[in-house]
């Protein structure tokens, strides 16, 4: 039992079992407030919200995995909701709009990445300052005012559900978490994230590429957050660009608390897919118990810090559990444990 218990510690099931219970705490807590909380209209509600942070989450863990962060993610999905729909109401193509969206997204991951590999700055300044650049597009593009859309087939897009009751951005975020998810999982490339978040000099040593695994990176992040974006203003009818103010920070809200290292070489998809849904069910509750929108910034920032204590005392843990193992392989007796 106490082998099964020590497993369970180094092992991130605990991280998971965790996040469960505090689900199923949130919904006994604000379905005890208001009995809405846990009707089936509110869950898909906080399904459709997590259809914006999810998407970038995903981007975000696997950018965390690899000792990387993005702060640009919430412009960039403003700044691509706003072009596709200029483009649409110019009579481009859904599809075409789409695309040409999603890869301006992808073409400021690539100035990111640029800016971290080629000029070394740090991925929290480089991607800063173009967090300012991408917002400040989305306004130049539009004169500062909603655009809105009348084209049915874009609209669709962000509110059509399938057989009835699952929203069809819903589905492509949960499709995005399984492929992401075997991606990180299963893979060459998902297998050299974790190498490279874990030690770079490691990593070259291996024979990997840390600046092309970060360039793929940040292209990957900047286009699901462009996808977003358009989820988005497909839902809302309009483009908009003040939309997604802090949905980086969201994002690395719900990868933190989902388990993922902010040091680096550790997390799941799976953990943020949890993390999420913590995230999105507290500020829904949030919401429905009637908190004011000041507190809940609040609320919502000390969740943050209580993701990074977790986080600091995750990695605690293992840097311990490491040292111990080591002295344990080279046969030296950890001090007051000779008898244990």
């Amino acid at each position: 039992m106490k082998n099964l218990m020590n497993k369970l510690k180094k092992s991130d099931l605990a991280d998971k079992i965790t996040l469960i219970v505090a689900m199923i705490l949130l919904v006994i807590l604000f379905g005890s407030l208001n009995p809405n909380y846990m009707s089936g209209s509110n869950l898909t509600n906080v399904l459709i919200a997590c259809s914006l942070t999810g998407f970038v989450a995903i981007g975000e863990t696997n950018l965390i995995i690899a000792g990387q962060n993005d702060l640009s993610a919430g412009s960039v999905a403003a700044c691509a909701g706003v072009l596709a729909a200029i483009l649409v109401r110019m009579g481009v193509p859904v599809v075409l709009a789409i695309l040409i969206s999603v890869l301006v997204g992808c073409m400021v991951g690539a100035i990111n990445a640029t800016l971290v590999t080629m000029l070394n700055l740090q991925p929290f300044i480089a991607t800063l300052a173009t967090m300012s650049v991408a917002r400040g597009a989305a306004y130049i593009l539009c004169n500062g005012k909603a655009v809105a859309i009348s084209d049915k087939t874009f609209i669709r897009l962000g509110n059509y559900r399938i057989f009835g009751f699952l929203p069809l951005p819903v589905l492509f975020l949960l499709i995005s978490f399984i492929v992401f998810g075997i991606m990180l999982s299963k893979t060459y490339f998902g297998r050299s994230i974790y190498v490279l978040g874990g030690n770079t000099y490691a990593a070259r040593l291996a024979g990997l590429n840390p600046k092309a695994i970060i360039f793929k990176l940040h292209i990957m992040e900047s286009g699901l957050a462009a996808f977003a974006g358009i989820m988005l203003a497909a839902r809302m009818n309009s483009g908009q660009p003040s939309a997604c103010e802090g949905l980086e920070f969201d994002a690395i809200t719900a990868a933190v608390l989902g388990g993922t290292a902010f040091t680096g070489g550790v997390g799941t998809i799976f953990g943020t897919f949890l993390g999420m849904l913590v995230l999105q069910g507290f500020k829904t509750g949030l919401n429905m118990v009637g908190v004011q929108t000041f507190w809940q910034e609040v609320a919502q920032g000390a969740l943050l810090v209580v993701a990074l204590a977790f986080d600091f005392y995750r990695k605690h843990n293992r840097d311990k559990h490491a040292l111990a193992e080591s002295m344990a392989a080279r046969g030296i007796t950890i001090p007051g444990k000779e008898n244990k």
